[in-house]
């Protein structure tokens, strides 16, 4: 089986807490799955035992590798863009960067974060998912990109949606609209590995216990939004991750 699968994230632990579940499922089915994470998270709120901002970088690449392990990503990788400044990047090179990596890596299936901002409306959050939506359709294209390696099509982009919102010493997520789903994956045994990999996570321990008690109630599944197919149909009828994808 030729499946593949890419999740496009933002910070460092962005893969276990959001997408954990999903990669862990895909790669127990065989799937080739590949995480390009954009910023090092030398911004965050928690930041462990780090006495600066270069210190926070390593330790949080060091714990992004391990979780990976834990995930069994087959590709990881963390780039070096500023944490809570993707919004003052070129987009358009910053998209560039993320055709050259479906185009490398050639997913039949997209993952990133909806324009809401995910579970704390991070807006690093909303920067990768447009510049990972613009990508998923302009890998495709020929006349974009031409030095960035060959033009492949990705066939499904799915949006994360989140159950709940909790903002840093914040109300705003009171009133937020929210990305909606349209495909829940129950994790079943896959839930307690999710959390296994948020752990290793050290520095952003003190995220898991501000939202402990959310993750004690929802962490049950993952919910996705199909955003973009290649085989267009009505979203009650897109079963699983996977469904109705052509191996290549």
């Amino acid at each position: 089986m030729s499946y593949r699968m890419m999740c496009l994230t933002a910070h460092p632990d962005d893969e276990s807490g959001a997408f954990g579940g999903a990669l862990l499922m895909a790669h127990d089915k065989g799937v080739e799955t590949t995480v390009v994470c954009l910023t090092e998270g030398a911004a965050g709120s928690f930041r462990g035992n780090a006495t600066s901002n270069e210190e926070l970088a390593q330790l949080r690449r060091d714990e992004f590798a391990a979780a990976a392990r834990l995930l069994d990503i087959t590709h990881a990788e963390v780039l070096d863009y500023p944490d809570g400044k993707l919004d003052q990047q070129n987009f358009y090179e910053l998209t560039g960067v993320l055709v050259q990596k479906i185009r490398k890596y050639r997913p039949q299936v997209v993952l990133t974060f909806g324009g809401d901002g995910g579970v704390n409306l991070h807006r690093d959050h909303t920067i990768i998912s447009l510049a990972a939506t613009a990508a998923f359709h302009w890998a495709g294209r020929t006349q974009l990109f031409c030095d960035a390696g060959t033009p492949y099509a990705s066939q499904k982009l799915y949006y994360s949606s989140t159950p709940w919102i909790s903002v840093y010493n914040s109300n705003e997520g009171a009133d937020a609209a929210r990305v909606p789903y349209s495909l829940i994956l129950e994790l079943g045994e896959w839930k307690e590995r999710k959390i296994e990999a948020f752990k290793v996570h050290i520095t952003q321990h003190g995220v898991l216990e501000r939202v402990r008690d959310f993750i004690d109630k929802h962490m049950n599944d993952e919910r996705y939004l199909l955003a973009a197919t290649r085989d267009l149909r009505p979203l009650a009828e897109d079963q699983a991750l996977f469904a109705n994808v052509m191996e290549d």
